[in-house]
């Protein structure tokens, strides 16, 4: 029988991907699940016909009168993440007034939950916005990189407050080694440096200054493999050095990156069967064991594949990712894309939740339509005038 998950707020578990924040959860204890039946009419299934038009309907729709945006139906549980996406995607496509419901939402949150938690906005909560779990480094800076874009397109700066808070509290993150702290975990414990986050807030902080120069000489000291000459998350597990988001995202975040690093994320390359549909889809996993499709990181790549201007690579992605959509349950007539094709592992040993693959989830669905709306979130930052000597992706592979 077909069951729906209602997720606690713990704090070590994301229901869409924080991108490389996943690589922390293999170390942490496995969340709670409570796992109920779902009535037959809620039922997702495959879609028969589809269109980015189709997708975008379903993710206004996952937005409720507060503002937030709900990570998949049925769910009451909210990412910070999801909804930086989410504003991306409405601005991306002229809808200013949703996105600035997102960041309504937050502004209004200002006093007392990020100044109460001594900066920093919650990575989980429930739709209600009540419940709010875990403070993670990543999702806010995916906030601030969001509203950076929103000041942008618009020309306006009504969240320059909220940005400026954002900024100097990713700011004060920053240890001697030129890495940031990663948050707090709900129980207290610190959150380890994760390279993905890292790189986020060094594409959403402005400019470039000693924080950015802090950053590259953490990334050259810590986090590059001088002979595969890739990033890496230097996780425990050496097992799982190697992160599909690390290739794609620093390939759109660092400029004048070696294109080359889109081919090596090769070695992510898989095919499986998609639960829904029974067809075998092409894309990456999370990381070397490659045992699932994951469509949010092949949406990524196919859109660094797009900055790259490889845009037949993009397009054959693409091509397989739109044979996973899902019918909306709640919708008639949207559709999205769900987080994998099948059941599997995270990145790292820990499986993914039930339903990972058979329920539309907004962050495979938004960077579909990123790539469909030829939107790179992190073009805005690229450009930061990095000194040549300090791009050591472009040294002699030594550090």
């Amino acid at each position: 029988m077909k069951s729906k998950f209602l997720m606690l707020l713990v704090p070590v578990f994301s229901l869409v991907s924080c991108m490389e924040d996943v690589t922390t959860i293999y170390e942490q204890p496995i969340p709670l699940v409570e796992v109920v039946d779902i009535p037959v009419e809620n039922t997702n299934t495959p879609a028969q016909s589809s269109s980015p038009e189709q997708v975008y309907e379903w993710m206004a729709h996952m937005q409720a009168d507060n503002g937030l945006v709900e990570s998949a139906e049925d769910t009451n549980f909210v990412s910070l993440y999801d909804n930086a996406l989410a504003a991306l995607a409405f601005l991306a496509d002229g809808d200013i007034p949703r996105a600035e419901m997102i960041f309504d939402y937050f502004n209004q949150q200002l006093e007392t939950e990020f100044y109460g938690n001594n900066g920093g906005f919650f990575q989980f909560r429930e739709i209600s916005g009540e419940n709010g779990s875990r403070i993670w480094m990543g999702d806010n800076a995916w906030l601030l990189l969001a509203i950076n874009n929103y000041h942008e397109t618009t020309n306006s700066y009504k969240y320059e407050q909220l940005a400026f808070e954002l900024e100097n509290w990713l700011r004060s993150l920053q240890e001697e080694d030129g890495g940031l702290k990663g948050g707090i975990n709900e129980d207290g414990t610190l959150i380890p440096k994760v390279t993905e986050g890292i790189i986020t807030a060094y594409n959403a902080v402005p400019g470039f200054d000693d924080f950015h120069m802090g950053i590259l000489q953490f990334l050259e000291e810590q986090r590059w493999d001088v002979n595969e000459e890739v990033l890496i998350t230097q996780t425990p597990n050496p097992a799982y050095n190697y992160a599909l988001d690390l290739y794609s995202l620093g390939y759109m975040i660092l400029e004048d990156f070696p294109v080359e690093v889109l081919t090596k994320a090769n070695r992510f390359l898989n095919s499986q069967t998609s639960t829904t549909h029974g067809n075998v889809i092409s894309g990456y996993c999370f990381d070397d064991d490659k045992d699932v499709v994951w469509l949010e990181g092949t949406a990524q790549m196919a859109m660094a594949y797009n900055a790259a201007a490889q845009t037949s690579n993009a397009e054959n992605i693409v091509l397989n990712i739109e044979e996973t959509f899902i019918n909306s349950a709640t919708n008639e007539g949207a559709i999205g894309i769900p987080y994998t094709t099948n059941h599997g592992t995270n990145f790292g040993a820990t499986y993914l939740w039930d339903h990972t693959d058979i329920t539309p989830t907004i962050s495979s669905s938004a960077w579909y339509l990123f790539v469909k709306q030829s939107f790179n979130p992190f073009q805005l930052e690229k450009n930061k005038g990095i000194p040549a000597e300090d791009k050591f992706w472009r040294n002699s592979g030594v550090n």
